[in-house]
């Protein structure tokens, strides 16, 4: 852009404005010695080697995952796990050319995807690899002497091994809810859907930014809650307002060789299940955050599904069953939504539906109408509550 101005010597002149955006996949660094720098204000600070290094893993200019252990060897190997990825593969070949071919190994040594997928012990290697899990006894950790851990487990194995692990002593933990049902039986629910956790693991360890080495995943069993904090922050393009549609795999090569495994969908529909799996357990929606601004959480409530469920008071009870009965699919549907919500706009649950606002709020407006009469605030653009 030139901006026609008149310079200090009473002469026609311009000014040329250049708009030069920033680089979302490539740090730029000077020409003569290479040195990077960060605006700070109205500064330029030359940044140091690890913080270099960060941006280019964040920019997957570089990755760390593909760089070589070199302390590592064949040697390191575990059989068990290396035996199974073959038979997913379904391959013959020896384990250093199935290792070599898919980028494992180079040279004779794994690379740090391959030390977190197919050394005996990680640890060895990077001690944060780990998967921690506690069971807590209330909604909050105490400390000191009313210190509230009823069980702290740490997996720190191959990949495969460690989310195994985790998966079965975290459903061992879980309770199940009992309550009498319309058909005058009992019926049991878990305190979370399995998928909704399950898969908030699963996604902790497949994209966890295994370059930071102060800190190791984390999931903390709550009475009223489950939360799986992972570190680093969400890959590059991705947001919390958009994560449910946006995918970028911080370590595609380890995301390959899990959904080689069987543990990982490639596909984005894992965060929009556990939305989907949470509704139809009457809970609320799942909640992503970045609370220290250098990891990401995932919180599950349990505490709709536990003070509703262990009083007897069910949607059935509530509305009476032969309202919820002459409900179709899709107003059942629309109706689990709201219990689930609390609140919800027409839009929010004609866009969860996948259909238009005046169809998808269809089954809230019939069911609270006819059972529950002040409850059927549906507005165009305002919420129905569920009180």
């Amino acid at each position: 852009m030139r901006i026609p101005v008149v310079n200090s010597h009473g002469e026609d002149d311009c000014i040329l404005v250049l708009e030069i955006g920033p680089s979302s996949g490539h740090v730029i660094s000077r020409r003569s010695d290479r040195a990077v720098f960060l605006r700070q204000k109205d500064s330029s600070v030359e940044l140091e080697r690890d913080p270099v290094l960060a941006l280019e893993y964040d920019k997957n200019q570089r990755r760390y995952e593909d760089e070589v252990q070199e302390r590592s060897s064949m040697g390191d190997v575990d059989p068990e796990v290396m035996s199974r990825y073959k038979t997913e593969l379904g391959t013959e070949a020896s384990d250093e050319l199935v290792l070599r071919s898919y980028g494992f190994l180079q040279d004779g040594h794994l690379t740090n995807a391959g030390v977190l997928l197919f050394s005996e012990n990680p640890a060895r290697f990077m001690p944060w690899a780990r998967v921690r899990v506690i069971r807590l006894d209330g909604s909050k950790m105490e400390t000191g002497r009313r210190l509230n851990i009823v069980k702290d487990r740490t997996f720190d194995g191959p990949l495969p091994k460690t989310i195994e692990g985790a998966k079965e002593f975290i459903s061992s933990q879980l309770r199940e809810f009992q309550y009498l049902g319309a058909d005058g039986r009992f019926k049991v629910i878990p305190e979370c859907p399995e998928f909704a956790w399950f898969e908030g693991l699963v996604n902790a360890v497949t994209h966890r930014d295994y370059a930071m080495s102060g800190d190791h995943i984390r999931v903390m069993m709550y009475d009223d809650r489950l939360e799986i904090t992972s570190p680093g922050r969400l890959p590059n393009i991705v947001t919390l307002e958009n994560m449910k549609f946006t995918r970028r795999s911080r370590n595609p090569t380890i995301a390959r060789a899990l959904v080689e495994f069987g543990w990982v969908r490639e596909l984005s529909e894992g965060v929009q299940r556990i939305y989907d799996e949470m509704a139809s357990f009457f809970l609320r929606e799942p909640t992503f955050s970045e609370p220290n601004g250098a990891s990401v959480r995932l919180t599950l409530e349990n505490s709709a599904t536990s003070r509703v469920l262990r009083r007897g008071d069910s949607i059935a009870s509530d509305l009476g069953e032969d309202v919820v009965g002459a409900l179709g699919e899709y107003e059942r549907a629309a109706l689990q939504y709201v219990y689930g919500r609390g609140r919800v706009t027409v839009k929010e649950l004609a866009g969860h539906l996948g259909r238009s606002a005046k169809g998808g709020t269809r089954g809230a407006e019939v069911a609270l109408e006819e059972g529950y009469p002040r409850l059927a605030r549906h507005e165009s653009d305002g919420p129905i509550p569920v009180l």
